[in-house]
C-alpha cells in the first residue's frame, strides 16, 4: 500500500504513563509530517495536542476509562464531555469487561451509550473490548452492543493487558458489524506486514506507536 494512503490509517499512538510532554510534541510533530489519522494521547494531553496540531488534517485522539474500563458510566461520560472541551475529536473508551462477562448486558450498552452521546456531533467514537480478556461468543456480543449503541468503530485492545489484536479477531469484528462500521486493531502492531494482515481481515484503523516503522517497512519491538 502507499505510504501516504497507510498513513491516513494510524492513529499515532503514545499512551505509557510516563509520557512526558517532549514526547507528545514529538509524536504531533511525526504526525503532521506522516499525515496520520490521529494522534492519540493520554487525556491530560488533549489540550497540547489540539494546540499543535490545529489546522492541520491530524486529528487529535484520546481514551476514557482507560486501560480497565472499570470506572463508572457517569466517570466516563464526564471524561469524555471534559476531553471534547479540550480539543478531543475522537474517543476510545473501554467497555466494563467484568459486566460483559457478568452478562448484564443492559449495563454494558447503556455503559458505551454515556460515551456516544456525548460524543455525538463532536467526536468519533471507538469502542474498546479488550479481545484477549474475551472468549468468541464475548466478542461478538461486545461488537454487536457496540453497534447498538452507536458507536462508530469497535477496537480490539488498550495494549495494556494480556495481548493485543490478532487476525482472527478482527476478522471475526469485521463479520459481526458489517461493512459499515469502523475496525480498529491495536496493540502489538509493530510492522508492515502486521498491518497489511489486519487490513486484510478487516481493519479501517491501525492504533500504532510503530507508526513510523510500519510506514516505512520496517519492524519495531514496541508494546503498542
Amino acid at each position: 500500500m502507499e505510504k501516504n494512503k497507510l498513513a491516513r490509517m494510524i492513529d499515532h499512538t503514545l499512551l505509557k504513563p510516563d509520557a512526558c510532554e517532549e514526547g507528545v510534541r514529538k509524536l504531533c510533530q511525526e504526525a503532521l509530517e506522516y499525515k496520520f489519522a490521529s494522534v492519540c494521547i493520554n487525556p491530560g494531553y488533549v489540550q497540547l495536542c489540539a494546540d499543535l496540531l490545529k489546522g492541520s488534517e491530524v486529528k487529535v485522539c484520546t481514551v476514557i476509562g482507560f486501560p480497565l474500563g472499570a470506572t463508572t458510566s457517569d466517570t466516563k461520560a464526564f471524561e469524555t464531555r471534559d476531553a471534547i472541551s479540550k480539543g478531543a475529536q475522537e474517543v476510545d473508551m473501554v467497555i466494563n469487561v467484568g459486566k460483559l462477562k457478568d452478562k448484564d448486558l443492559d449495563y454494558v450498552k447503556k455503559d458505551i451509550e454515556a460515551v456516544v452521546n456525548e460524543a455525538k456531533g463532536k467526536a468519533l467514537t471507538k469502542v474498546i473490548i479488550e479481545t484477549c480478556l474475551l472468549n468468541d461468543e464475548d466478542k461478538v456480543t461486545a461488537c454487536k452492543i457496540a453497534k447498538e449503541a452507536g458507536a462508530d468503530f469497535v477496537k480490539t485492545s488498550t495494549g495494556f493487558s494480556t495481548g493485543g489484536a490478532t487476525f482472527e479477531d478482527i476478522k471475526l469484528m469485521r463479520e459481526t458489524v458489517g461493512p459499515n462500521m469502523g475496525v480498529k486493531a491495536s496493540g502489538g502492531v509493530r510492522s508492515y506486514e502486521d498491518t497489511m494482515k489486519m487490513i486484510e481481515a478487516g481493519a479501517t484503523r491501525i492504533g500504532a506507536s510503530a507508526s513510523i516503522a510500519i510506514c516505512e517497512g520496517l519492524k519495531s519491538d514496541s508494546t503498542y
